[in-house]
Formats: C-alpha cells, structure tokens, sequence
C-alpha cells in the first residue's frame, strides 16, 4: 500500500479548555447508552453527539468537530474503518478517533491505523482503561496496545520478508539509538515505556522520536507502525 497517512502532529497543543468533546459511534442503542452514561459522569468529559452508522458518523463529525470520536467498526452503510478515514481527511481533520471493537482481529487494527485512528480498544475493556484511552488520544497521544501490536507484527513477519528497497532502506538513516527506539515504538510502547526500556528520559526518547519521523518523513508515532509493516521491518530488532 502506498496511500499517505493523514497528517495529525503539529505543534505541542495548548492547555486544554473545557472538558474533552466526545461524539459516539455504534449501531447498537444500548452501547452508544451506555457509554453516555459512562462519560457524562466524568467533569472532564462532555458527549456532544451519537451516530448510528458510519455514514451518519461522518456527517455528525463535521457539524460537531468533536475532540474524540469513539468509532465502533462494524456498522451498517459505511463501516468504521471507512468512515474514520473520511473523517480523518475530510470531515474533521482534528479529532483524533479512537476504534472500539468486539473483534481482536489483526486486520481492523491494521486497517484502522491507515484509516488514521489514534489507537483501538476492545469493547470489553475496562471503564478506567477506557477514559484513560480518551484523555490520551484526547491529549494528542496513540492508544496502542503493546500485546496485541506484537501478535500482529508477529504475523505479519511471517508472511512478509524484509526487502531491501529503495524505502525500507531508509531505515539505514538513523543513528544505532534511534533504530532502537523506532523498535520499541514499531512494537506499540509509550514514549515512557521506551524510555524505561533504554534507560533515557522521556524527553530524550520524545527528541528520538521526532527525529526518526523527520527521517522517515512520517507524521507520527503510528507512521512507525504502519511503515514497519509495510517496509518488513516489523519484529527486527536493533
């Protein structure tokens, strides 16, 4: 796949004003009720809006321009894997979407970070791993669970040989630290789990970070992910 991510990283936001606008996603009433009633019981968390399928979701998002969008996957119309990529590029360029699904399966994970999600939970998850998962991606931050990223590089390492190509052969422009921390992040660890895995501070890894995405002319930490996918450098280790 060539298709572009969509740019989200610009400059460090500002301190937030107000409480983090959330618009809901889900074909099933009983869901979308529930979660309501989950988030409007946080001071910090206001739900501005529902969508019951993915078309509708798009439409909602850009009247709403929410902050977070809670996507569920399978929907009727527009499923939410399509409709996060036209909200991403088209709707509402600024909301950071967070993919809930019933399903552990590899390829709605995959499919929702090109789409431009900031990251996916389970449906089964936690309430606090699900308010934690809004005010991170909320904060600009992706929501990747390390467990579940590894079984997908996992399989799709086995499929995928790396190739020395003109692309992947970017790679060769980082510094030995910097390969290191691009593994770790390809792997799904928080810019605090990479640091507490190299020993450097959170700063240092952030610096890191910022200039493997220069090098690699990606937009951000999910950029990473998908291009070691792609480039079959997932799984290697420095």
């Amino acid at each position: 796949m060539t298709e572009a991510l969509a740019p989200r990283d610009g400059p460090p936001p500002g301190p937030r004003r107000g409480p983090i606008r959330v618009m809901l996603a889900d074909d099933q009433p009983l869901m979308r009720s529930g979660f309501r009633m989950l988030l409007e019981a946080q001071p910090d968390i206001h739900v501005v809006g529902e969508a019951r399928d993915g078309e509708e979701a798009v439409a909602e998002a850009h009247r709403l321009q929410p902050d977070v969008v809670l996507m569920d996957v399978r929907m009727p119309r527009v499923d939410g894997i399509e409709a996060t990529r036209r909200i991403r590029s088209e709707a509402c360029p600024t909301a950071h979407v967070l993919v809930l699904t019933m399903f552990d399966v590899d390829d709605y994970v995959y499919g929702a970070l090109r789409a431009g999600a900031s990251g996916f939970l389970l449906k089964d998850a936690s309430a606090e791993h699900l308010l934690m998962g809004i005010r991170l991606v909320a904060d600009g931050d992706e929501l990747l669970d390390p467990a579940v990223t590894r079984r997908l590089i996992d399989r799709y390492s086995a499929a995928h040989r790396p190739q020395a190509t003109g692309s992947s052969k970017a790679i060769e422009q980082l510094t030995p630290r910097e390969r290191e921390v691009f593994g770790l992040v390809a792997r799904g660890l928080s810019n605090g789990q990479v640091a507490a895995e190299l020993v450097l501070g959170e700063s240092t890894v952030k610096t890191h970070v910022a200039s493997i995405l220069a090098k690699l002319a990606l937009h951000d930490r999910v950029g990473i992910v998908v291009y070691a996918y792609e480039h079959g450098l997932a799984g290697q280790r420095s």
